[in-house]
């Protein structure tokens, strides 16, 4: 029998139309009378308009310095002495670095996204990079955040290449979940619900995600968008959160982790990565069709299948150096059931992957 450690969901849940005027309420309802807000500039700039007064909890502002790193972890750690809980507002490496601090101090972690651009806000797992912007490692945490609060208005205010990219980053879930779910004969019936949740993120994804977008140009919520914003959150933080390490991440997100040894990376979007992590993963599986049969939906929403649709040139050298960081022996892409996957075999996956007809676009 195959063990899986089960990391469901936050404890409370929701998205509703002004769901911020009801945060004193939330927070008092746990005890918590003084709160750390961690957010970033541009996070805090998008969400000061939605933020309520309080007249009993007691909140301070810190901005933090940009990575979810150990020093950035350190720093926040030692201010939590006086406080109940910390409240993490912004994007993934923000809610990543609160779900570590309050990790670290045993305290209530209350996410609130200022876009939808990956799974951090489900997840109870960080991220963690050094100070450059390089992978390092990710931890799972044993306890899930008290409360994720989703305002629909607020991520349809973030960028659109935001929420292209989350969109790169979530259908990934499918591939890397499939690969390693599929030859298991015997699911458990955690995998299986991570299996089907994985099939949903693809599905939805692919039938929704030009409507959503739609959404995001008009400044209009519609159903489209509130699903795809869902499948992000709920529907790629329980293919993990059920599936554990076979659902957690695969090739694709080894791929992501490798192109950080790239500095000309480190501008492009972690989900818009990851989507071309995703054709490395398919050309390492020798599902060339497959690749294909995503193009249609990777050219309308502009993301790439090659480096060159990413503006990155590099030499054979520094595509080794990528290979080799994706294929260290802590990496995921040695999940994959598909013999051993050596520096080597990622390299060539890249270089063909070169020859493919991709527009060259911007993400940065």
């Amino acid at each position: 029998m195959k063990t899986i450690h089960v990391h469901a969901a936050p404890s409370e849940y929701i998205l509703e139309d002004g769901i911020l005027k009801k945060l004193e309420s939330l927070l008092e309802a746990r005890g918590i009378a003084r709160a750390l807000i961690v957010t970033g500039t541009k996070s805090w700039a998008a969400i000061e308009a939605f933020w309520p007064a309080m007249a009993d909890v007691q909140t301070e502002l810190y901005t933090y310095g940009g990575e979810c790193s150990f020093s950035e972890i350190e720093r926040v750690t030692a201010m939590m002495g006086d406080y109940d809980a910390i409240i993490g507002v912004g994007g993934g490496k923000v809610i990543d670095l609160a779900k570590a601090v309050a990790n670290e101090v045993h305290k209530q972690v209350i996410v609130v996204p200022t876009l939808a651009s990956n799974c951090a806000p489900w997840t109870p797992l960080s991220v963690l990079y050094d100070d450059t912007g390089a992978f390092v490692r990710y931890d799972v945490y044993p306890v899930a955040s008290s409360l994720l609060l989703v305002e629909p208005a607020l991520l349809l205010q973030a960028p659109r290449e935001l929420f292209v990219a989350g969109i790169g980053d979530t259908i990934a879930k499918w591939y890397e979940a499939d690969v390693q779910l599929r030859t298991i004969e015997h699911k458990t019936v955690p995998m299986m619900i991570s299996y089907e949740a994985a099939r949903q993120c693809k599905d939805i994804l692919l039938t929704q995600s030009e409507k959503a977008l739609a959404a995001v140009d008009t400044g209009v919520v519609n159903e489209a968008f509130i699903q795809v914003v869902e499948t992000m959150f709920m529907y790629a933080g329980m293919v993990g959160g059920y599936g554990d390490h076979f659902g957690r991440t695969a090739g694709a997100h080894s791929v992501h982790n490798g192109l950080t040894a790239l500095e000309a990376s480190h501008t492009q979007l972690h989900g818009v990565k990851v989507a071309y992590g995703i054709c490395v993963q398919l050309m390492l599986e020798e599902r060339d069709e497959e690749i294909e049969a995503l193009r249609p939906f990777y050219d309308a929403l502009r993301l790439p299948q090659s480096l060159r649709a990413l503006n990155i040139e590099a030499t054979d050298a520094e595509l080794m150096a990528v290979a080799q960081k994706a294929t260290i022996a802590e990496e995921s892409i040695h999940l994959m059931p598909i013999g051993d996957v050596t520096a080597a075999r990622v390299f060539e996956a890249m270089k063909k992957l070169e020859t493919c007809k991709c527009p060259t676009v911007s993400f940065s």
